[in-house]
């Protein structure tokens, strides 16, 4: 008797075919800690035996990982601030929560850095490290306020996009935004259409590049371990200390108590819900690369999402409280220490005020260098002090990104809930499962 191909697989039966056991199907977090665990099992064994291969092939990788971050970065950037900026024609008082948005970026910001300084002034950091001047070397780039300023604004608008400058991508896609909403839906439609579907393309490919995240963690944390090696992070103990503690007071400690008393919401929910663009952040140290997973979890914590395609893609290249507040402000009396300059409240007050207006220096990419040279100069700190740092960022890195995207996610709640447009139900029943994909609802729909 034949059986028809068409015939239904019975109810309760396997289908036919291959499939990967459920034990081998990790969840998205024990994948990331897989690949820590890995890499600091490989760049320990290719530093103690000195094999090289094993250091390229760490190095490769990680690079490899971070470029294809990169890679969508200046595109991805463009099109969701535009998007973003035109959500906002279907929020009720988009000018009153934008408003909201900056001023609670610029008070959490303004409490990360007084904590930073407290910190850096308890600690001493730059104490008994055994480094000196000579030790640090003047970057090839130097940040100024005057090239703040002057930078935002292009001279041709393909430059931008080769060289990655994020600012003055920002800056181009908000004056197309505000263009569209003035010339109004029918003609703008259009370019809206387009812009949609090419942000979309982008956030899927980025996604599959999400998806490499344990390799490439397996990398850059074999490679960190291999190439600086403990004796050179035991030099930096007091800093690197000083950095994760400080980031650490902000996240589980700042955070929590607004979320309870601004916002009136449940911290642990919170970071229930936000935890796989936190871990995310941790190993890609890329605010911008993990913009669509932020956004994605800020949306499941119940903030409307016309909202957050505005608050979390301009929050992704402004809000850093860990790499513009924390870091500066402890790295700035480091270098002050190493270099035995005194500093007194006046100096620690334009480093508040460079933390809180300057953060947009940063940019969401890897690494702090640009917010860290605008704050020497501003003090008039050696530039060579940034050498000396240099060194140890990338295990800095880490932890001030995750608390980036920490803040990045809170702003929006603490707006919606203050403006009683949170979804509490949804906010209660955000959990830590991974988010198998971003879908991305065009703004017309």
């Amino acid at each position: 008797m034949s059986v028809s191909a068409n015939s239904a697989t019975p109810a309760g039966e396997p289908k036919p075919g291959f499939r990967i056991p459920k034990f081998l199907k990790l969840p998205f977090w024990a994948q990331i800690l897989g690949g820590l665990v890995l890499g600091v099992l490989l760049g320990w064994l290719a530093r103690s035996q000195d094999i090289s291969w094993l250091v390229t092939t760490l190095s490769k990788v990680g690079d490899t990982f971070i470029g294809l971050l990169k890679l969508a970065v200046a595109p991805l950037v463009f099109f969701a601030i535009l998007i973003s900026i035109t959500n906002l024609r279907k929020v009720n008082n988009a000018a009153r929560l934008a408003t909201r948005t900056l001023l609670w970026f610029m008070i959490t910001s303004l409490i990360a850095v007084v904590i930073g300084l407290v910190i850096g002034l308890v600690t001493n950091p730059g104490a008994g490290t055994g480094l000196t001047p000579k030790d640090g070397a003047k970057p090839e780039h130097e940040g100024s306020w005057i090239d703040f300023l002057t930078g935002i604004i292009p001279t041709d608008v393909i430059t931008p996009f080769t060289e990655l400058n994020v600012l003055q991508i920002v800056f181009m896609a908000a004056v197309a935004g505000v263009a569209i909403l003035k010339i109004g839906d029918e003609k703008a439609k259009p370019i809206l259409d387009l812009s949609e579907s090419i942000l979309t393309l982008l956030q899927k490919a980025l996604w599959w590049v999400i998806k490499l995240s344990p390799i490439g963690t397996i990398g850059l944390i074999g490679f960190a371990i291999a190439d600086y090696g403990w004796n050179l992070i035991s030099k930096y103990a007091t800093f690197t200390a000083d950095i994760y503690i400080g980031c650490a007071l902000v996240m589980f400690g700042v955070y929590p108590l607004l979320l309870a008393t601004v916002a009136k919401v449940s911290p642990l929910q919170f970071f229930k819900g936000a935890w796989p663009a936190i871990q995310l952040a941790f190993v890609s140290r890329s605010s911008v690369g993990t913009m669509p997973l932020t956004q994605k979890v800020t949306e499941r914590l119940g903030v409307p999402k016309e909202y957050t395609s505005f608050a979390v893609p301009f929050g992704a290249t402004t809000k850093m409280d860990g790499c513009a507040a924390i870091y500066p402000a402890i790295a700035a009396i480091f270098v002050a220490q190493i270099f035995d300059v005194n500093m007194g409240i006046k100096e620690y007050l334009l480093i508040a005020f460079v933390s809180v207006v300057g953060s947009a220096a940063t940019a969401g990419l890897t690494g702090a260098t640009v917010m860290l040279t605008l704050t020497l100069s501003t003090l008039g700190l050696p530039m060579e002090g940034v050498g000396l740092l240099l060194a140890i960022d990338p295990v800095l890195d880490m932890m001030r990104t995750a608390t980036n995207v920490a803040g990045q996610a809170l702003v929006p709640v603490l707006v919606a809930a203050r403006e009683n447009i949170l979804d509490r139900e949804a906010y209660e029943h955000a959990s830590a499962s991974p988010i198998d994909e971003p879908d991305v609802v065009p703004a017309n729909a």
